[in-house]
């Protein structure tokens, strides 16, 4: 039988910070603005006051104190709130490549392996910037890797999903070394101008080298040893953009085309969903949780994160066993997990068990056993 294992993994940071002070100064402004725009329909009753923000009551909704951002220009303009990112001619190369590439040689090294080593790239994230020819492609062709590549949306599941699909190549026979890419650039869909989520997501990329074992070349290799995914449609979280908007111009530029949920509802659907999912493929797996040196998870909400880790291993669970990296790169969509696996694998010894997990819009939960070689 044909074993896959994760032999590298790298991170790109984006150039530009934003602080949550910032972002509270800059949305507050901007309250102040729509408030003296609508005083009268206010006044009236007619029309309800926007509420300020607050970094401390970012922080306690979801642990995140600060995110990295491609291009901060505009999002602190409160006449603006968006990042003002230039239209690329065809011919340059686009953000998400130029992100993915970078993260991608990070991995390609700590794998000790060579682009031409890779017969498939796949990109996978929350959202591309095009539709078409795939970032995957773009990005095949400016490293020099071989056979094919394409792009696969998963949302915050995205970075697991393409791990897994990239083992199935592997043990298919399609590939041999698969370059997994998240090149998240999750800004310009952030609705800087709502209150309960212009504090949430940040840029980042990350990337993973996928092999046969009896390829791998690095002693960081991690092997895979279980996988498992799920998916279960539902609207509480949710972003309406796409080509089809231009159909209809009136509605084009909604606020429901960029990312909105109902929180409350995601908490209370998707969280027994991870456990009992978890639970099943461990039950299959035969491991018991408290076998784990430490879970890797989704960087959504530190609230969510932590009623995960209590539900599997109680209370009392030292912070290293499940690390926290949203507060400094707040929600990276499917990158998170990835984040945390680069930060915070290097001191596992040989044998050891980890566990990467994404979940979020589908809704979609990722899971992946891994152990040290």
């Amino acid at each position: 039988m044909i074993k896959v294992v994760i032999s590298g993994s790298g991170l790109f940071v984006p150039p530009y910070s934003v602080s949550n002070q910032e972002l509270v100064e800059s949305y507050n402004s901007y309250v102040d603005l729509h408030n003296q725009q609508h005083a009268a329909l206010i006044d009236s009753g007619e029309k309800a006051p926007l509420a300020y923000s607050s970094s401390e009551f970012i922080e306690k909704a979801s642990g995140i104190k600060n995110r990295y951002v491609m291009v901060k220009e505009g999002i602190l303009d409160p006449h603006i709130m968006m990042p003002l990112i230039a239209d690329q001619p065809s011919e340059d190369l686009s953000i998400q490549a130029s992100m993915g590439i970078a993260a991608a040689k990070d991995a390609l090294a700590q794998a000790q392996v060579n682009a031409e080593d890779i017969d498939l790239v796949i990109v996978a994230c929350a959202y591309t910037q095009r539709a078409y020819p795939a970032i995957a492609i773009e990005i095949q062709q400016a490293l020099g890797t071989k056979g094919f590549a394409y792009d696969m949306l998963v949302a915050c599941s995205s970075a697991t999903f393409a791990i897994v699909s990239a083992m199935n190549a592997i043990k298919g026979g399609s590939a041999n070394r698969v370059l997994v890419i998240n090149p998240e650039l999750t800004s310009p869909q952030s609705n800087f101008r709502d209150r309960d989520s212009h504090f949430i997501f940040g840029d980042v990329a990350t990337a993973v080298v996928v092999e046969r074992q009896d390829l791998a070349q690095t002693e960081h290799a991690f092997n895979i040893l279980s996988t498992s995914c799920m998916t279960d449609y539902s609207n509480n979280i949710r972003s309406n953009f796409g080509f089809v908007n231009r159909c209809d111009p009136e509605n084009s530029a909604t606020a429901d085309k960029l990312f909105h949920q109902q929180g409350r509802k995601v908490f209370k659907e998707l969280l027994p969903m991870i456990y009992q999912h978890l639970d099943q493929q461990f039950a299959d797996e035969q491991i018991k949780p408290e076998e784990f040196k430490r879970l890797w998870l989704h960087q959504a909400n530190i609230n969510m994160n932590m009623f995960v880790v209590k539900k599997l291993l109680g209370d009392d669970v030292e912070s290293m066993t499940a690390p926290i990296v949203l507060d400094e790169f707040a929600n990276t969509a499917s990158a998170g997990s990835v984040i945390a696996f680069n930060k915070y694998s290097d001191d596992f010894k040989t044998g050891d068990l980890g566990l990467l997990c994404s979940f979020g819009a589908g809704y979609s939960i990722g899971s992946i056993v891994l152990e040290k070689c």
